[in-house]
Formats: C-alpha cells, structure tokens, sequence
C-alpha cells in the first residue's frame, strides 16, 4: 500500500510541473489535458484498488472447527405390555322360542266407548236445562198498604240473561185481597207493583243452558205475595 501512495505522489508531482507549464503556454489546451489526465489516474487506482481486494480475498482466513460428535444415547420408550384380551365365551347354541299363539282371542269384547266431551264454565259442567232460581227475595211492602191494612199480589214479567241477572221488568196485573183466605174475592190494583218490580230486579237465577251455552229467557213470570203479620 505505502509503494502505491509513492507512486501516486511521484505521478502527481511530474503532472502539477506539466500542468503548470502548459496553463502558462495556453490556459485552454491545459485545462482538457489536465482533465484527461486526472480520469485516467483515477480509473487506473480503481482498477488497481479492485485488484488489492481481489487478493485480500483470495487468502484463506477461516477457522476449521473440531468435528463434533454426539455420543450415542438410548431412547427409553414408554411402552407397557397388554395382556392379550381372551377369547370370548362361545355363544350358546340358538335358544328355542317358545310358541305362541297369536290368534285373535274370540268371544271378548274389547269395544271402549268413546268418552263424551262435557263443556265446562267456571269449574262447573253446563248440560241442557231450564233457568233455576238461586235465591228468594223478600220485596218491601208499600208504606200506603201497610197503613190501611191491604194484602195482596203483583205478576210481573221479566228477562233472564245469558249471565243469570233480570231485565226488562214489567208489571202484568196487581191485585187486593187476603192471599191466606180462599174465599177472599180479589180486586184490580196496582199498589203492589212498584214494590215487585224493584224486588225482582235482584233475583238471580242459573241460565238456561241450551247445547252447552246460556242464553237468555223472555217473559218470566214471578209472583209476589204481600201479607200482613199478625200482631202479638
């Protein structure tokens, strides 16, 4: 390497005394030459650069390694003996069926009746019926024929609806007379039939229950009887 930069300074120096010499003689024709000079200088120390790497890597520097060798081991497997599983029991011979007799049996009635559906409304079974009364009501007796002493009875008409309750009330005839007394000869009157209709609006009844359904009743008759208590 020292024998190269020698060069390249003695190179440089004998082209700085020419290139001094010829910029004094002509500064054009220096200044080309010159360029030409310093390319080819700086081409020939790459070349011989790349030829000094070329050797440098052509030296063998490397280290060999000991060869290595693995000792050799025994692999220890898990392995357990299985008893081999014994024969199986021999199937005993085909056991006879039994016989049986799958003719079908004579003389027994085996018919069930189709169970009949019942409908039901209120935990109870509805089946066909007329209206029943659920409870009697005691009407108030009119002031007026208390005071004068008359008895006697009203006969009104009303609906039963489809729930039990009474509507549509409405007086039929009223009569005066002794109800105890069989040969009491009754007389027309109304006295009794304000006092029997508002009684009869609380009446309650079971409904008529016709295919399983309530419906409702028209023209109810009820009769109410008015008589006197006896005084002690």
């Amino acid at each position: 390497m020292d024998s190269v930069l020698k060069i390249l300074s003695l190179h440089l120096g004998i082209i700085h005394g020419l290139y001094v010499k010829a910029f004094n003689a002509n500064k054009w024709v220096a200044g080309v030459t010159f360029s030409v000079l310093i390319t080819t200088i700086l081409f020939s120390v790459m070349v011989l650069l790349i030829s000094l790497g070329d050797m440098a890597m052509k030296e063998d520097k490397s280290v060999k390694l000991a060869d290595i060798v693995m000792p050799e081991r025994q692999i220890d497997t898990f392995m357990t003996e299985v008893d081999k599983p014994e024969k199986p029991e021999e199937q005993p011979e085909d056991i006879a069926q039994p016989d049986v007799d799958l003719q079908p049996l004579t003389g027994l009635d085996v018919t069930i009746s189709k169970p009949k559906a019942q409908k039901m409304t209120g935990g109870s079974f509805f089946r066909d019926g007329e209206y029943i009364p659920l409870f009697k009501v005691t009407p108030i007796y009119p002031r007026r024929a208390q005071e004068r002493g008359t008895q006697g009875y009203a006969l009104v008409k009303f609906t039963i609806t489809e729930s039990g309750t009474v509507e549509n009330v409405e007086p039929v005839e009223g009569f005066c007379g002794d109800p105890t007394n069989p040969d009491t000869e009754f007389r027309p009157c109304t006295m009794f039939n304000s006092a029997s209709s508002r009684a009869a609006l609380k009446l309650k009844y079971k409904p008529k229950i016709v295919d399983g359904k309530a419906v409702a009743v028209d023209d109810v008759l009820h009769r109410f009887t008015f008589i006197l208590a006896e005084d002690d």
